[in-house]
């Protein structure tokens, strides 16, 4: 039986040494900078978005959040939960300034920087320019250093592997920091609930769950033959993240080819109504990462996979970039609707953007729906 010096060692020492990595993540990013450039809003509960009728939530302040308003939340279900909310047109070229300004504090300490959007990244500090032993130092002194340079608050995890330091980004937010040590951390995965595992969706989490698999302690239990029957080349994933083994390393300069999403789910599909509700609630997900990243694209792509694991893909170009929501999901439906009726079941379907390029202003405020020739927003 390996001693637990053993496994400390296999989580984190791939290359023969423990990691110090740090997950940055802005605090209701957005929101904030909308706050601090205008004083009236401070304290307020604001929503970054349109609040006409098919306008959908960007970010949401914490003063909003108190009332359960979300980003991707439907504006009027927003507008219902908190009548004084106050809605606020997205400024993307200023989020792209601020979010530069951060950047240049990380370069302060690391080059090993790998953004995932906006508002938030990765840093390898195992080796930073300061010289500092200590990785949890190192963090509080980027945060202090934003605050002092853009005058917004972020909030930080500390640990050996990406998968540890972004679960613990959350766990202080906002404006605050958690360290997971190596000790800790396979513990720490242990007591966690699938649900809230980084990369687990709800249909990924229900099938887990409908499996008996509530805790990272239940999927440590799983060996990886069954993890792979069940969610295919995923379940390798699985059967590390649950020792809280991440080998991933920091990659700065990876460029974003597409922006995707897809669901396994627990019952196969066999009506377009179902599947269409799926497709829909992929493509939201899908622009909500895009919003995050003031990204856009111009090739939608659907990917199916049947109940005997056939897989298919449709894809359509445009000559534009999409510029709302509603393009995405009523040409993802578009892309759907000629499957049906089906002979087999759907057991996993995904839509993805690619051909992506920055988010232009004028794209971003605009609140009507103008989809491509040739597609039915009720498709």
């Amino acid at each position: 039986m390996s001693e637990p010096g053993d496994r400390i060692r296999e989580a984190s020492e791939p290359f023969g040494k423990i990691r110090k990595i740090i997950h940055v993540d802005m605090d209701a990013f957005f929101a904030s900078v909308e706050q601090r450039d205008n004083p009236e809003l401070r304290g307020k509960p604001v929503a970054v978005g349109g609040s006409a009728a098919r306008g959908v939530v960007a970010a949401a302040s914490y003063e909003a959040r108190v009332f359960g308003v979300r980003s991707a939340m439907p504006s009027v279900t927003a507008k219902r939960r908190c009548p004084d909310l106050i809605f606020v047109k997205p400024r993307f070229e200023v989020y792209r300034a601020v979010s530069a300004q951060i950047r240049d504090v990380f370069a302060e300490h690391t080059d090993l920087i790998e953004p995932l959007s906006l508002d938030e990244a990765y840093l390898d500090v195992t080796e930073n320019k300061q010289g500092i032993a200590v990785a949890s130092t190192v963090a509080k002194m980027i945060r202090d250093r934003i605050k002092e340079v853009t005058g917004l608050n972020a909030s930080a995890g500390i640990s050996y592997c990406k998968f540890l330091a972004k679960m613990a980004s959350d766990l202080n937010k906002p404006n605050g920091q958690a360290v997971i040590t190596p000790l800790r951390g396979p513990e720490f995965v242990a007591a966690l609930p699938v649900k809230k595992f980084h990369g687990v969706g709800p249909a990924t989490a229900a099938k887990m769950e409908r499996l008996g698999i509530l805790t990272g302690a239940d999927l440590r239990e799983k060996s990886v033959e069954f993890l792979h029957d069940h969610f295919g080349k995923s379940g390798s994933w699985y059967y590390r993240i649950s020792r809280g083994i991440d080998h991933r390393p920091v990659e700065p300069h990876r460029e974003r080819k597409s922006v995707g999403a897809e669901d396994t789910f627990s019952e196969d599909i066999f009506d377009l109504g179902p599947a269409r509700r799926e497709t829909a609630a992929l493509a939201d997900k899908v622009w909500r990462s895009c919003l995050a990243k003031a990204l856009t694209g111009r090739t939608v792509t659907l990917k199916v996979k049947y109940a005997d694991f056939q897989q298919i893909t449709r894809s359509r170009t445009f000559e534009r970039a999409l510029r709302e929501a509603d393009e995405l999901a009523a040409i993802s439906g578009s892309l759907l609707e000629p499957l049906f009726p089906v002979g087999k079941g759907i057991r996993l379907l995904g839509v993805t953007l690619s051909s992506l390029e920055p988010r232009r202003e004028a794209a971003a405020v605009q609140l009507s729906l103008e989809l491509p020739d040739g597609v039915n927003p009720g498709a």
